[in-house]
């Protein structure tokens, strides 16, 4: 019969028994473009196994797009814009400020006229009565001959 059979049992062999061990996942998953093939990486562990895999790139991100620079011309032109802007509410703030100043002068002279005018009348009529009993002073008005612009009096 087989020459390893003993009392006509088959013998027994060693059974290896391999676990797969999962794979940590490092990277990211990069979608590889359809008909490119990745590069096939081997790595030897320090206990002597080989893994063999494809190599994964890490993911990179994405290049920051640069800001388009400003040209110096939309600056002066922006900047002007602001100054004008100010210039006129500073002459609109002027020319306010003139129409106030203007309309008090008015006001000023107009006082002064009313008060220096009833100074006057208050000097002429008031001296009038004499027996009001103040003491004031008595202006006597003679008759007065106009000859030839020559005043006789």
């Amino acid at each position: 019969m087989y020459p390893n059979h003993t009392h006509g049992q088959p013998a027994q062999r060693a059974v290896e028994v391999h676990h797969p061990t999962p794979i940590v996942q490092a990277a990211p998953v990069v979608p590889v473009q359809p008909g490119t093939v990745p590069a096939v990486a081997s790595i030897v562990l320090p206990d002597g196994r080989v893994v063999t895999g494809y190599a994964i790139d890490p993911a990179r991100p994405e290049p920051v797009a640069a800001k388009p620079t400003v040209s110096r011309t939309a600056v002066n032109v922006a900047l002007g814009g602001v100054g004008f802007l100010a210039v006129c509410g500073g002459l609109l703030l002027l020319t306010s400020f003139i129409t106030a100043l203007t309309a008090f002068i008015g006001q000023l002279i107009i006082l002064a006229a009313v008060i220096f005018g009833g100074w006057i009348a208050v000097q002429v009529l008031g001296t009038s009565g004499g027996s009001s009993g103040s003491s004031g002073t008595t202006v006597n008005i003679r008759r007065a001959v106009f000859k030839r612009n020559h005043f006789h009096g």
